[in-house]
């Protein structure tokens, strides 16, 4: 099932892994490196309406996040933001947070929030085959394939 939240957010294009309840996206502004957007595909406006299941499959998602995300950015701190004021569907944002700059395909990342909240107003340039690199190394560290 695909939602409005997910379509806006590029997929199936920008798909990373895909979960019986929910939808790993990369997020096309990458405020950090490796941001991405973590979707419910149940038909639900508040997080109190998911399903038991979906409640119960956040703990494996969350796990290979923070996992795959620290073997590929050596992330310092993981933020996870649900706003849901422009995109109703039950949403996350995901943010490696890092103190220090990182670097990807030889572009420079950083994070101008560190160490306060993130700055969602910034986007660090990408382009289309930086975030075409970025979305493969994902998917296979997700996926394994």
């Amino acid at each position: 099932m695909t939602n409005a939240t997910m379509k806006k957010f590029g997929y199936p294009g920008t798909l990373i892994q895909e979960y019986e309840h929910w939808a790993l996206l990369l997020r096309p502004q990458q405020a950090t490196l490796g941001a991405l957007v973590l979707i419910c595909k149940n038909e639900a406006d508040t997080f109190s309406r998911i399903s038991a299941a979906a409640f119960s499959e956040l703990k494996e998602i969350t796990t290979a996040i923070e996992n795959h995300l620290k073997r590929c950015f050596s992330y310092d701190k993981i933020n996870y933001l649900m706003l849901m004021m422009v995109d109703h569907d039950v949403h996350f944002h995901v943010l490696p947070r890092y103190a220090a700059s990182r670097t990807f395909g030889r572009q420079e990342f950083i994070d101008p929030g560190w160490p306060g909240p993130p700055d969602l107003s910034y986007s660090n340039e990408t382009g289309q085959k930086l975030d075409q690199s970025l979305h493969m190394a994902l998917q296979q560290i997700f996926t394994g394939k």
